[in-house]
């Protein structure tokens, strides 16, 4: 933040073109001293770029030591998974006592970052469990998670998540599973160490981190959130749900723990799911039922600056429902239920969708002068199998874990329920492939979702932008000199100023075998708080297509129709009213393709007219709710507007 604070204030002190550049110098001699940091020594990057270059990546990946990865069979280590990550092979799902892999894969293209994320909750009683060597194997509830790894899956998140206890087998204040569990922490750690890419290649960045999860007991509702360390400096154990058993006490144990334990030990928060949090994600009461205040305000925003909007197990943008919204986009893998534990409430705009979550955030920030909902968006995909960046939707091996087991034999069948997907990616504008320079944009909020394809997009809100910026060969240099980007803030107005947004966007490039798509359209989304004291929402097609002019068979899968390979423009809010609290987000959307459920079942010889041709494992092809399409996209994060 201090990089781009000294870089406005040499670009608006300068006059002309030549200071604009002495402004990017300053940025990039600041962000070269950040991959220094204090995560141990590192060559300098080669390729290093003060203008902020777009870094993939996925920060949710379980692998062995899950309890829900491992109770279905997973055996990848966290080794292997960021070896995945990095392009390679690995065989994935054992699946008969011989222990031999049931298949393989290997992505397309490889991941600039990744982070494991194994569960703290349950990491010792996973290793005591399948460990001989461990004190503990041998005690009933072991044996009961290798005799019937379902049943245990159910009985020990249940004590963990939901009771915030440990079980039995653990001993006195959970001494035992805690001594259990510093062998796989330790093994994460080393796991990410040997896989970060410390030469000038700067090819690949891992991250410590894990996930902190724990479940609403009276809705279900998920509180789920991935911790994310900025360096190889960590606490000694994750704190656990079981440890904190709410997001204050989390935020306390990090602050003590790490943030101010003056060892150079960083972190921060991202929760996920909040589609499934019944409500409970982002509430404006605390645990007690008081309000939350200024202080919890502030202090979300420095401890949670990102919230993941869309991967596996759904997306959180936006709820549909004819009678609530025109916006039928919204409805983009929408679940069927409103929380995590598979009780069977229907979702309502309030379940916890981040759109809605903005537009109280506007109302907390009236009341409260502070904003507690002030976060911007990534995704990931949220695998059980430790295949981070597996989002293609050609190649859905499943992600298990809470969904259907991805260990199921060999196929046919589905291998997921038909409503999950295969989840998304995080994308962070950065000047270079370093912890330090991706984690301070994980800070700065300077980072954006894909529903899966490597859609590249930018986002800048400034004061009377020129409307001729996209031609412009430098527009990057002006576009950082007299805007800021998503996840910023704005304001207040300038007298007479009129508020104009840069958006633009590239189509993914994709692969001979897998070309990307053509883009649709770009759309801006804004929210505000109009003069009565409530929330607004407008959607408005700035770029692009209308209505798509893309076309799917659904018998073969194969495109057709014309789309955009590039969209660029200056929007211009005609409504814009200085006095009022507004957010600026950008959605990007391809032309429609087959979505993985229709890929399969299509390869699975299903005719819904011909009964005969559903086999076992296809019932959900020709069921009400299976949607055959699928319109991949990217949101950005917003910019935030304030008087």
């Amino acid at each position: 933040m201090t990089a781009v604070l000294l870089f406005r204030a040499a670009a608006q002190h300068s006059g002309g073109r030549p200071r604009q550049w002495l402004a990017v110098l300053l940025l990039a001699a600041l962000s070269a001293a950040w991959a220094q940091g204090t995560d141990g020594e590192r060559t300098p990057c080669e390729h290093h770029q003060p203008l902020r270059q777009p870094f993939f990546g996925d920060l949710h990946v379980h692998t062995r030591y899950s309890l829900d990865a491992s109770t279905q069979g997973t055996r990848t280590s966290p080794a292997e998974a960021y070896r995945f990550a990095r392009g390679e092979r690995i065989g994935i799902q054992p699946w008969d006592e011989s222990g031999q892999p049931a298949r393989s894969l290997q992505l397309r293209r490889p991941l600039d970052f990744a982070m494991v994320s194994d569960h703290a909750e349950l990491l010792g009683e996973v290793n005591m469990c399948a460990n001989p060597e461990v004190p503990g194997y041998s005690s009933w509830q072991c044996r009961f998670y290798r005799s019937w790894p379902r049943g245990a899956y159910y009985l020990f998140n249940y004590m963990a998540a939901m009771r915030a206890s440990h079980l039995g087998m653990c001993g006195e204040d959970g001494e035992r599973c805690l001594a259990a569990a510093l062998a796989p922490w330790q093994e994460m750690q080393d796991a990410a160490e040997r896989h970060y890419d410390r030469s000038g290649d700067c090819a690949f960045t891992t991250f410590v981190g894990y996930e902190w999860t724990g479940v609403q007991a009276d809705s279900g509702g998920n509180l789920h959130r991935n911790i994310v360390f900025g360096n190889a400096s960590v606490p000694e154990l994750p704190v656990s749900y079981i440890d904190a058993p709410g997001e204050t006490l989390l935020w306390d144990a990090l602050d003590t723990g790490c943030i101010d334990a003056a060892n150079g030990c960083d972190a921060l928060v991202i929760p996920h799911n909040a589609n499934l949090s019944a409500g409970h994600m982002f509430s404006d009461r605390l645990a007690d039922g008081s309000p939350v205040d200024a202080a919890y305000a502030l202090r979300r925003q420095r401890m949670e600056p990102l919230a993941e909007i869309m991967q596996h197990k759904g997306a959180s943008e936006c709820f549909f429902a004819p009678d609530i919204t025109r916006d039928e986009l919204c409805a983009f893998e929408q679940l069927p239920q409103d929380n995590i534990a598979g009780f069977g409430n229907p979702p309502t705009a309030s379940t916890g969708f981040l759109r809605e979550t903005w537009r109280q955030g506007l109302v907390q920030e009236a009341l409260l002068g502070a904003n507690p909902f002030r976060f911007g968006v990534i995704a990931s995909t949220d695998t059980h199998l430790g295949t981070p960046g597996a989002v293609e939707e050609d190649r859905f091996l499943g992600h298990g874990g809470a969904g259907v087991p991805a260990l199921k034999s060999v196929p046919p069948g589905l291998p997921d329920k038909l409503e999950y997907n295969p989840g998304g990616l995080a994308v962070l504008w950065a000047e270079e492939n370093s912890r330090a320079a991706l984690f301070s944009a994980m800070r700065r909020r300077e980072a954006y979702a894909t529903s899966g394809p490597r859609i590249i997009t930018r986002l800048f809100a400034g004061w009377n932008l020129d409307s001729e910026l996209c031609a412009a060969p430098d527009q990057l240099e002006r576009a950082y000199a007299s805007a800021v980007p998503m996840g910023s803030e704005l304001g207040p107005a300038p007298p007479g100023g009129a508020l104009r947004l840069l958006v633009a966007a590239e189509q993914d490039a994709g692969t001979v075998d897998s070309p990307g798509m053509p883009l649709q359209k770009i759309q801006v989304i804004k929210g505000w708080l109009d003069e009565a004291g409530e929330t607004r929402e407008q959607v408005v097609d700035v770029v692009g297509d209308p209505v798509s002019r893309g076309s799917v068979d659904l018998a073969t899968c194969a495109t057709a129709g014309s789309g955009h390979a590039r969209l660029c423009a200056v929007w211009e809010d005609p409504d814009f009213d200085p006095g009022q609290r507004a957010f600026y987000y950008t959605r990007v959307v391809e032309n429609p393709g087959c979505r993985w459920s229709q890929r399969q079942c299509l390869a699975g010889g299903v005719d819904c007219s011909r009964p005969e041709t559903i086999g076992k494992g296809f019932e959900g092809c020709c069921a009400a709710e299976h949607r055959p399409l699928v319109q991949e996209r990217a949101w950005t994060s917003p910019v935030w507007y304030q008087p």
